[in-house]
């Protein structure tokens, strides 16, 4: 009998093109034992909410579901990994570890403990990249500095970009110990309806998006009431696909462009994946983005912070149509569009002049794509603290940007139904409605939906004030 090895699941939870789970078996001739660590750090952080947590743990069973037919299963362990994986790895006795790296500056300071403490006990251990498709170690600028401007990092990031073939899924064997540990934890109550997790569903997904949508993302994917996006979000968060078939399928998609497109859409989604890497290599470089403003001079802000206002933009109570929609659609599904995360981002931060932490971490709570890096970048870029050069004058007027991607108040109407009668020409400025149409509407505007919390015109005058007074005099564009 060879030696088992384990392959720790971690953000990489599938069996295909899988490169860990690969070397895993192969180290130990497909006798592999499969573990995922529930860490009571990660599980009770006050930025894991329930609706990502039930996420995952439908996923941990349907992947135990996925290696039986594989001929394996999977083991839950309870605690630190810097204890439970040693542990556990002595135990049985096992030749190699290993797992995908994870490079965020917490994971990469965990995943060394680890290391450390299975190299003490002479056990191989092997890491392999996979998270992110082009390391941060790869790309510098030419002064040899990280870049912290998109544009020139993704054209870098383009050169450097290079994707292997997909990895089948190995053969795999039945370990005794898996006929043991096969617990699983029971999923928390959700007011969201927890989709599908299988690696069948997102592959089809996938496929669903590169047939029908891909090539015309670039118009598609601002308009909130059409399916113009992928949906593959929360399935790339926890890995249950792989970040490399999603750029192989935009680069096969690329080539099919029409040639008098200037930019294709798949060209625009596959920009989207590079975004995702830059806020992971920005969280590498510039650890303190997790907790405060890229640009430190705008942690001096005096933000408002008024709680009443905060709940309201939280429960979806605001006035503003457009924002309230989106943030019902995040608290009764998991997920928000991504045009809609940037105007409620916007608007929490420039009309209701709150902190972007505190919308950053009501996302992290709520979303079931939450990923830190992505989050975290996304919001710093609305907020005007981030990596962009001279952005803390882009305040979106919510009642335009309603009218300009939601027309027809098609996206308005699904998530507040108070709405429904309301014709498209008030739909996203309700509180203009003359009082005769409010009543043949069935919307009484301060009793059936409410009034504007804020004046979006006097709010964006307090907010330009509230960035000058922490910016030099020069950067001033008034």
């Amino acid at each position: 009998m060879p030696q088992p090895a384990i392959h720790w699941f971690r953000r990489d939870l599938r069996l295909h093109d899988n490169p860990a789970l690969r070397d895993a078996s192969k180290r130990s001739a497909g006798l592999v034992i499969p573990v995922f660590v529930l860490d009571p750090t990660l599980v009770r952080s006050g930025r894991v909410g329930v609706n990502r947590l039930a996420f995952l743990y439908a996923r941990l069973r349907t992947l135990d579901a996925e290696l039986r037919s594989a001929g394996s299963g999977l083991v839950i362990l309870h605690g630190d990994p810097c204890v439970v994986i040693p542990a556990f790895a002595k135990s049985q006795d096992v030749t190699a570890v290993c797992w995908q790296r994870d490079p965020t500056p917490w994971a990469t300071k965990r995943d060394n403990a680890v290391a450390a403490a299975l190299h003490s006990l002479g056990i191989f251990v092997g890491i392999v990249d996979g998270q992110i498709l082009v390391a941060s170690e790869q790309i510098r600028s030419g002064s040899g500095t990280p870049y912290t401007v998109f544009t020139p990092f993704y054209r870098r990031w383009r050169a450097e970009l290079t994707l292997p073939a997909a990895i089948p899924i190995p053969q795999l064997h039945t370990h005794p110990v898996l006929r043991e540990l096969a617990t699983f934890p029971t999923p928390p109550a959700t007011a969201v309806a927890i989709p599908d997790t299988t690696a069948e569903y997102a592959q089809r997904l996938r496929e669903r998006f590169a047939a029908k949508r891909i090539h015309g993302y670039q118009t598609g994917r601002d308009f909130l009431a059409e399916a113009g996006t992928s949906m593959l979000s929360p399935y790339l968060r926890f890995g249950i696909v792989s970040i490399q078939s999603c750029a192989r399928m935009a680069l096969e998609a690329e080539q099919h462009a029409k040639p008098s497109e200037e930019r294709s859409g798949a060209e625009i989604w596959l920009s989207e994946l590079a975004w995702r890497d830059f806020y992971t290599h920005i969280s590498v470089h510039f650890p303190h983005v997790t907790s405060g403003a890229f640009r430190a001079q705008y942690d001096a802000i005096a933000w408002d912070n008024d709680e009443s206002l905060f709940d309201a933009w939280c429960r979806g109570n605001t006035g503003y149509p457009i924002v309230d929609a989106a943030m019902r659609q995040l608290t009764t599904t998991g997920w928000m569009h991504n045009r809609a995360r940037m105007i409620t981002a916007s608007f929490l931060t420039k009309d209701l002049l709150v902190d972007w932490r505190w919308g950053e971490r009501f996302f992290m709570q709520h979303l079931l794509d939450g990923d830190t890096p992505s989050n975290n970048g996304g919001w710093q870029w609305a907020a005007g603290t981030g990596t962009d050069a001279q952005p803390y004058f882009r305040i979106f007027n919510p009642s335009s940007q309603g009218s300009r991607y939601d027309p027809d108040g098609l996206y308005v109407k699904k998530y507040l139904p108070a709405l429904a009668n309301v014709p498209a020409k008030y739909i996203h400025a309700p509180w203009t409605m003359p009082t005769a149409l409010q009543h043949s509407s069935g919307v009484i505007i301060g009793k059936d939906y409410p009034a504007p919390i804020v004046d979006h015109a006097t709010q964006r005058i307090h907010a330009l004030a509230l960035y000058k007074a922490v910016r030099p005099s020069t950067d001033d564009v008034s």
